[in-house]
């Protein structure tokens, strides 16, 4: 199984972004967020869509175009990104319904909700105690 990287790339992007308005430009390109994140640009496009369509990010269309913060850092949590991004849980049960006549097929949806249902609470809390503001502090540190 692969881990998902998709929410370190959007908190890399809107804490690059928000590094660039900072440094005096004004939008920033897929092109040179993508350049950071050392990925494709439509990679970033995709990804920064969805912050759109969740109100993190605005964006300019036509000549000039490129992508902004909506709301300082310090308003945008871990969670908000991860809401934004993965809309659906963080575990799956089958898709299929098991075999209710065998003891493990009946019994294996009810045991494993309880383990997701807390693993997805605690994962949820952690998310939203740390701000996009406080990950730029960490990763600016040693660096500016």
């Amino acid at each position: 199984m692969t881990a998902n990287s998709r929410l370190t790339i959007a908190a890399h992007a809107l804490v690059w972004m928000d590094l660039h308005q900072r440094l005096g430009a004004t939008l920033s390109t897929s092109e040179q967020v993508a350049e950071s994140v050392n990925t494709n640009p439509v990679v970033i496009r995709r990804l920064v869509s969805q912050l759109r369509a969740a109100g993190l990010v605005e964006s300019r269309r036509g000549a000039g175009a490129g992508w902004r913060l909506a709301r300082p850092l310090a308003e945008i949590t871990l969670l908000d990104v991860y809401t934004a991004i993965e809309p659906g849980p963080l575990f799956a049960l089958h898709k299929a319904t098991p075999n209710q006549g065998c003891p493990v097929g009946a019994g294996i949806r009810p045991a494993m909700e309880r383990v997701y249902g807390g693993v997805e609470e605690t994962l949820r809390r952690e998310l939203a105690a740390t701000t996009l503001a406080d990950v730029s502090r960490d990763v600016l540190a040693d660096r500016f």
